[in-house]
């Protein structure tokens, strides 16, 4: 089994990932969670007997218009085989993790992507860019189906950001939202 998920699992790395395309910003479309998801990293190790891969180093993820980046990250599967390939659930991502879309990027230092639930829920220094418009908090979820992207004030609820330097280096203090909404000029 291991030598066949591992052949499985490895050969979206044979396959060419590339980075981000640059895409007009279009109207927010439902995101195809059930497109392969294709994976490059610098390391990998396989823990079958766990249902997970962890790889590490230079971590580039896509599915469909989506790409993920981070410095590691845990791909959890169910244990399910279905037409040769695992049945990806989760994955979780930490350090400098990035998630472009289409119209949006986000920046955070930690992201679980839950398949199961289609939601990317992203936490530690958030920060979401869409134009010329930017907003930082604590926590942003986002939800594949609709697009909708919610961001709080703090990484868990009740609590507070306690001065966390923002990835713009400004300071957020208690909690808060703060961001930069863009203003079309007008003759």
């Amino acid at each position: 089994m291991q030598t066949h998920l591992a052949s499985v699992l490895l050969a979206p790395v044979l396959l060419t990932v590339t980075a981000a395309l640059a895409v007009p910003a279009v109207a927010q479309q439902r995101h195809n969670s059930r497109a392969p998801i294709d994976f490059g990293a610098d390391h990998i190790e396989l823990q079958d007997k766990a249902n997970r891969a962890v790889l590490v180093g230079n971590v580039a993820v896509r599915q469909a218009e989506m790409t993920l980046n981070a410095a590691r990250m845990t791909v959890a599967y169910t244990g399910q085989v279905i037409g040769g390939n695992p049945q990806v659930s989760r994955l979780d991502a930490s350090g400098s993790v990035v998630v472009r879309r289409p119209d949006q990027t986000a920046r955070s230092q930690y992201a679980i992507y839950d398949l199961n639930r289609r939601v990317i829920t992203m936490l530690g220094g958030v920060s979401l860019t869409q134009g010329g418009n930017t907003v930082n908090g604590g926590r942003l979820t986002i939800n594949m189906d609709t697009g909708r992207a919610v961001i709080d004030g703090s990484a868990v609820a009740g609590g507070g950001n306690n001065g966390s330097a923002a990835p713009d280096g400004t300071t957020r203090t208690n909690g808060r939202v703060t961001g930069t909404f863009s203003v079309p000029d007008r003759n």
